[in-house]
């Protein structure tokens, strides 16, 4: 018993350990330039689409309402935010008649216009639905961001803004992934402040 509490103590600093050492090696330039688009696609009543699978699609669903919600400030609205993984009848339905894969591209390309953003949320960097539905955006004129991990895979290289964690670990991207999302969504009700004095 005795040393089965070492192992888990030691898993929980480890992982913990990992967690700080990402967070104090974190790339600040791709999320200053997020929040930057956000708030730029607020002014201009844009619309965010954003999308992911299992974990990533809790964080997508999380990051709508924060992004909406959660950056309204001082009669400053938040985002227009929609995150294509909370249609199930239409991932379904996609899915079913024609592949997982394009799942959120065929939702995207009825609705996304020029000056949208679409951010796809991948720690592999290469789940085929993501891509194709970043490539969708991408040929409609919308500005891409991808939240991925450190591997980054295909998705680093066809997103206008990469944001590429120093991590591997399945779990500690996401967890950074949701805490990225919260330090935009902070920024962005700041920055309200700013607009309303406009």
């Amino acid at each position: 018993m005795a040393s089965d509490a070492v192992v888990k103590l030691t898993v929980i600093r480890q992982y913990f350990n990992d967690i700080k050492a990402a967070l104090d090696n974190m790339p600040l330039e791709p999320i200053l330039q997020v929040i930057d688009a956000l708030q730029k696609a607020r002014i201009a009543r844009k619309t965010v689409y954003i999308f992911g699978n299992g974990g990533s699609a809790a964080t997508a669903s999380h990051c709508a309402c924060d992004f909406s919600k959660g950056a309204n400030h001082n009669g400053i609205p938040g985002l227009k935010v929609i995150a294509l993984n909370d249609n199930i009848p239409a991932m379904t339905a996609w899915a079913n008649d024609e592949s997982y894969s394009q799942i959120y591209a065929r939702q995207l390309e009825k609705v996304a216009a020029k000056g949208d953003i679409a951010i796809g949320i991948s720690v592999s960097g290469n789940s085929l639905n993501i891509l194709n539905c970043i490539k969708v955006a991408r040929d409609m004129g919308a500005l891409t961001i991808g939240f991925t991990s450190n591997i980054g895979g295909l998705l680093k290289n066809i997103v206008d803004i990469p944001v590429r964690l120093p991590v591997d670990n399945m779990e500690q991207a996401e967890d950074l992934h949701l805490l990225i999302a919260h330090v935009i969504t902070t920024c962005l009700r700041v920055c309200s402040s700013e607009l309303s004095a406009v």
